[in-house]
């Protein structure tokens, strides 16, 4: 969360050949409901019930496409049949500055309610780092680096 997937996904897409999606978005339009809703309303068992019928969806209909996911899509069981898994890495604070010096910062924090509670966002994201390296097939560092930096190193390892 907030480590730049959405802009790096676009800057790829201009740098490249490729095209770029969402999950978060996909479920969204599905839903008719942002994903803060879907999780106040149904719960989060029901928002993984929804990227698990996007992850095979994905693996089905997709192909040569950049995919954005949400913090919790890695758990997919079929993950590694989609395509690649590119980290972004960065550290807590590392996340932290680049949300808060975004132009944007206020919406940016308010989309994100587990940074209300930086200890529990904290906590999670402890939790998640080594469970990303284990899944990625890519590790992209891409803290104190500019999107061109990011973009040029992606394209020369896929």
């Amino acid at each position: 969360m907030g480590v730049g997937k959405g802009t790096i996904a676009r800057a790829l897409v201009k740098a490249s050949n490729y095209f770029a999606i969402d999950t978060d978005d996909l479920i969204e339009s599905v839903e008719n409901k942002k994903i803060k809703k879907i999780f106040s309303e149904e719960g989060e068992p029901y928002f993984r019930s929804l990227e698990k019928k996007c992850a095979l969806w994905l693996e089905k209909n997709v192909d040569n496409t950049i995919i954005s996911t949400g913090g919790g899509f890695f758990r997919q069981e079929n993950i590694h049949n989609i395509g690649k898994i590119i980290y972004l890495e960065s550290s807590f604070d590392g996340i932290l500055k680049r949300i808060n010096n975004s132009e944007n910062a206020q919406a940016k924090l308010k989309k994100r309610p587990l940074l209300t509670n930086l200890e529990e966002a904290k906590n999670i994201y402890s939790q998640r780092v080594k469970d990303y390296e284990k899944v990625a097939d890519i590790i992209v560092n891409v803290e104190n680096r500019t999107i061109e930096e990011i973009t040029k190193e992606i394209l020369g390892k896929i």
